[in-house]
């Protein structure tokens, strides 16, 4: 792979100024970089490969890849849990566990946020989920993301026993149990299991509590939402539309009498090489050129966005370049500028 040049051009757009009363707490390396109030980080979604017509992508180069994103500057790498490949979702991810994959990432990357969009809760114990969680924040030196999600592919649950209607309640005591695991010796009676109080998990997170973004709605109320998670992840929809719920979400948040969150969404994306072309629709995302999506993610901003993970599945041009142009266009208006204590 011929060597990659890093981030060179200056911001077109100043960043804005940041009211000191809208402040994210402080919670681990990746959530204090990510996500900063009033700003917006670009991240990307592996597989970082493009796969129009097939579910399951070649993983070929994608540790170099990787690195490659870590190098350039992104802020963040995505991944999904699909435990089957499920012909009707038509999407197999990165075909590896997100638990095993993430210890991968870790040892192979230095800087870069490794998250997960999203673990589905109800199809795997909270202790497990809890347990490789922490063990993926410390081995990264604080660098995980947990996207938590109640699950959208039905046929699933039959395949590890579970149910699929009552899902949302045990996406709830999944959410209470993670919590509870991060504290010493924790004592709590709850529906998937009993501790004690005389057992304690090993490792603790690095900033004491695992970051928890809920994904959609996950079977919950919009003030539970709102509550418990440390931010949300939501899906692209039009201007007016995404403007709408970020500003209800935060409204939710204000209600509760909670500090902001942060709110991330991912968008699909084929870049072409006309800088100036029009957009285009395609699934869940555009087609155009770098000046309509600099100007695209923007407006995101100002709508209250603080993340956006860019999918590549539908790219026409190779990874390695678009990665590049990425970061020499796109990158430079939307660094992060907060610790990396690297």
């Amino acid at each position: 792979m011929p060597p990659f040049r890093g981030r060179t051009a200056e911001p077109a757009d100043p960043l804005p100024l940041i009211d000191p009363a809208k402040t994210f707490p402080r919670l681990n390396r990746a959530y204090n970089t990510v996500f900063q109030p009033e700003r917006l980080t670009i991240g990307l979604v592996v597989p970082l490969a493009r796969y129009p017509d097939s579910a399951v992508p070649d993983m070929a180069r994608h540790l170099d890849r990787a690195q490659m994103a870590d190098a350039l500057g992104f802020s963040a790498l995505w991944l999904r849990d699909v435990p089957f490949n499920v012909p009707s979702f038509g999407d197999a991810g990165q075909v590896f566990d997100p638990f095993v994959y993430l210890g991968a990432l870790a040892a192979t990357t230095r800087k870069i946020a490794l998250g997960v969009a999203s673990i589905v809760l109800p199809l795997r114990h909270p202790a497990h989920v809890a347990k490789a969680a922490a063990s993926a924040d410390v081995l990264s030196g604080g660098r995980l993301l947990l996207g938590v999600a109640s699950g959208d592919r039905p046929e699933e649950y039959p395949a590890l026993d579970r149910g699929f209607a009552d899902r949302g309640a045990r996406f709830r005591d999944s959410v209470d149990y993670i919590r509870t695991m991060a504290q010493p010796y924790p004592q709590r009676d709850l529906d998937h299991g009993r501790l004690s109080g005389g057992i304690n998990m090993l490792p603790k997170p690095t900033g004491g509590q695992v970051p928890l973004l809920i994904t959609g709605g996950s079977q919950q109320s919009p003030d539970w939402v709102a509550r418990n998670g440390d931010g949300w992840m939501t899906y692209p929809r039009d201007a007016a539309a995404q403007g709408r719920v970020v500003a209800a979400y935060r409204q939710q948040i204000r209600a509760a009498g909670l500090p902001d969150k942060p709110v991330m969404q991912s968008l699909y994306v084929d870049l072409v090489d006309q800088a100036d072309a029009p957009p285009r629709p395609i699934h869940l995302g555009f087609q155009s050129g770098t000046e309509y999506l600099r100007r695209y993610l923007f407006q995101l901003r100002d709508l209250g966005i603080n993340h956006v993970a860019l999918n590549l599945r539908f790219n026409g041009a190779a990874t390695e370049p678009t990665l590049q142009r990425l970061a020499d266009e796109i990158l430079p208006d939307f660094a992060s500028t907060g610790d990396d204590h690297d």
